[in-house]
């Protein structure tokens, strides 16, 4: 099991200028007056304790981030300064902003700033060399802190210059947040307390191949749910009608079914299915068996006898995994299965059987709006680097912060 730096390990603070990597790529919309406004806050939050943290050991805090995919070039809709405001009324502090994130504007900004004021710099990705991890401009970041502290691990898939090369030059850590996570991942499936059970959903086995292969050596249970599952059944002589189906992929599903069956790992695929002739909300539905599905039907759910079935499994297991809905939740009656499974596993967490943990865009949005989230024990707002971490990859952000 590795060990992680963390704030801890830095020593004293006082005095200390700490360069934080957040991810404040937070969604944006319009409001009635017709002004940008943040949408979801909750990556604004997420790093606001480590901030804080830092501020009452004494330090003086620098906030740097990307926003969008601006490709190495200024694009002003992209600037970061749109979050300035809504970071610091999360802070409750003073906060500065300044439209560079290296250079002399940035120690000119330092060197006149009041004590206890946050600096926010500009959008990292307006300098082709943070994406191309150049050594150059990990220098010009480092140049301006003393220690760096890392709370991006939504970022940490990649080595970028603001999260792998700065950690050569000056003292780094994980943050707070990050810490947190790194923890609920490690007893999720690095020394998890078996049976651990994972559930994978989502429309497509091309895009989480390597996370299936990977979970069938770790797990005990293997849900698989939304399209994907649809797959399954297809390799398996069951006609899925209209269905989003990967039929190229039969040998693939196949294979990963015996690979499970070697390993010992049970492989949970619907026994009862929720079928429309259309997709949108409310539309004329059945719930029927596995062979019952017409030509011009599409598998939308999980029907409700697989769903018992899969809750009453759960009730066995001591660790869960999740990351993919079981249906096409966004609409009812399709979130049927994903709300009833989620509310099953949000009860047993509460109760203290389940150590719970679910991650990814979709994963996050169907469990707020089975209205469980909170009841899980750690939810990660990361899409690709918890993809990534499923498929047993190395996460160069985190593998940097290594003791």
């Amino acid at each position: 099991m590795a060990t992680y730096k963390t704030i801890a390990d830095l020593g004293a603070l006082d005095g200390k200028r700490v360069l934080i990597r957040a991810d404040l790529n937070v969604p944006m919309g319009d409001n009635e007056a017709g002004e940008r406004v943040v949408t979801d806050d909750t990556r604004i939050r997420s790093v606001a304790p480590t901030i804080l943290h830092l501020m009452d050991k004494g330090a003086q805090v620098i906030v740097m981030s990307h926003f969008g995919r601006p490709k190495g070039q200024v694009v002003p809709e992209m600037s970061l300064e749109q979050v300035a405001q809504p970071l610091a009324n999360t802070l409750k502090k003073p906060l500065v902003f300044v439209n560079d994130c290296a250079g002399d504007a940035v120690s000119e900004t330092l060197d006149a700033l009041e004590d206890g004021t946050v600096l926010l710099l500009e959008n990292l990705r307006f300098h082709p060399g943070e994406e191309s991890n150049d050594p150059d401009f990990a220098a010009a970041l480092a140049a301006n802190a003393d220690y760096f502290v890392n709370e991006a691990f939504s970022c940490s898939h990649r080595a970028h210059a603001s999260n792998e090369g700065i950690t050569h030059l000056i003292p780094s850590a994980a943050g707070l947040s990050l810490e947190k996570e790194l923890v609920a991942l490690e007893n999720a499936l690095g020394k998890p307390v078996h049976p651990v059970c994972a559930v994978v959903g989502g429309a497509k086995v091309s895009s989480k191949l390597d996370v299936l292969t990977n979970l069938v050596e770790k797990v005990d249970h293997l849900i698989i749910g939304g399209g994907m599952a649809n797959t399954f059944l297809a390799a398996q002589g069951v006609d899925v009608g209209a269905s989003l189906c990967e039929h190229d992929l039969a040998d693939t599903a196949r294979a990963i079914l015996s690979k499970a069956e070697a390993q010992g790992c049970t492989v949970h695929l619907p026994t009862d299915l929720v079928v429309a002739k259309e997709f949108k909300a409310h539309a004329a539905c059945r719930t029927i068996g596995l062979n019952d599905v017409a030509a011009d039907e599409m598998i939308l759910d999980v029907g409700p006898a697989s769903v018992v079935a899969l809750a009453e499994m759960l009730k066995d297991c001591k660790t869960l995994i999740w990351n993919g809905p079981m249906g096409a939740f966004e609409i009812a009656p399709f979130d049927a299965a994903t709300v009833a499974l989620a509310k099953a596993a949000g009860a047993l967490t509460a109760a203290g059987s389940l150590v719970s943990v679910a991650g990814g865009g979709d994963t996050v949005a169907a469990l707020n709006h089975a209205g469980v989230a909170d009841q899980f024990s750690h939810i990660s707002t990361a899409g690709g680097a918890f993809l990534e971490w499923m498929e047993g990859k190395e996460l160069p952000g985190v593998k940097a912060l290594e003791k």
